[in-house]
């Protein structure tokens, strides 16, 4: 059976203590969150470039098998520059799928690179004011794609969902890019977007697990990520047969899930595992 690496959005919460902590407060975080599951989202670095002495000290936290799914920073993935108080036109975004930027990135990460499994580039939802449709999108990205050492594996998020299409696929299996899947955020189910499009997926895929209402899960838990408040058994079902038919067509498959989709995400990982998944799955190795 193919790898299946399962694990959360980010580790930093005290309120996993018994879920996955000995204690709320004066323990290594990562390294007790590394020994119960396989893999982990870093989101920090969306926001800022990373800095090598954090990238060697969660490589020093977790074992040579261990796979990080890194969200590469927004200075790729952005056309234009977030608005500020005041503003009202949008500032183009020079850095916009740079080469230069991502060869940067690669450099900063390098003490975790035998352990990254999948650089992700998310992109926003994007209209007309910011790119002219997603032909250009996708004219753009093919030639990043081209320019760029590809050096580590790479897989891509987009947030408008009239471009999930023939197209978008199609380049991504050319191109040796895998695809996120996205759940929440407005966008179409993946269950249904992986009905429509798995003859064109290659060899691996990232399913990313996001609620719909993220303010209305905050507001429910307390941001006390320590139960569920938001049950998805219905759409869990799905996800589970989704997730066995590409293991059965030999992928190998990162979950992330996040506390917004139920509001706790160890605890929708136990609930997947009652349901099959198998998330401790011998990991990919390609040191």
């Amino acid at each position: 059976m193919a790898p299946l690496l399962v694990g959360t959005c980010s580790w930093k919460y005290p309120s996993w203590e018994g879920l996955v902590y000995s204690r709320a407060a004066g323990i290594n975080y990562l390294a007790e969150y590394a020994a119960k599951y396989p893999t982990v989202e870093v989101d920090q670095w969306f926001w800022t470039l990373p800095e090598i002495p954090t990238a060697e000290e969660y490589a020093a936290a977790t074992p040579p098998d261990f796979r990080f799914t890194v969200k590469l920073p927004n200075a790729l993935t952005l056309t234009h520059f977030y608005r500020k108080k005041g503003e009202t036109q949008l500032r183009p975004n020079p850095d916009f799928l740079s080469a230069s930027v991502y060869a940067d990135v690669l450099e900063r990460l390098a003490p975790l690179h035998s352990r990254i499994g999948m650089l992700m580039l998310q992109f926003e939802y994007m209209n007309g004011q910011k790119i002219s449709s997603g032909a250009e999108l996708l004219q753009r990205l093919g030639a990043f794609l081209d320019a760029v050492p590809r050096t580590l594996p790479l897989a891509v998020e987009i947030r408008n969902p009239y471009w999930l299409n023939g197209r978008f696929f199609s380049l991504l299996a050319e191109k040796r890019v895998s695809p996120v899947f996205l759940q929440g955020y407005f966008m179409p189910p993946i269950t249904q977007i992986y009905r429509r499009f798995a003859g064109l997926l290659r060899d691996t895929a990232v399913v990313r697990l996001h609620g719909p209402d993220r303010d209305g899960i905050e507001k429910a838990t307390g941001e006390s990520w320590n139960r569920i408040v938001a049950p998805k058994d219905g759409e869990l079902g799905g996800i589970v047969d989704m997730i066995n038919d590409m293991r059965g067509r030999g992928m190998t498959i990162y979950i992330n899930v996040n506390n917004h989709y139920e509001g706790s995400a160890p605890l929708t990982i136990e609930r997947l595992r009652q349901r099959g998944i198998d998330g401790r799955a011998a990991p990919p190795r390609g040191d």
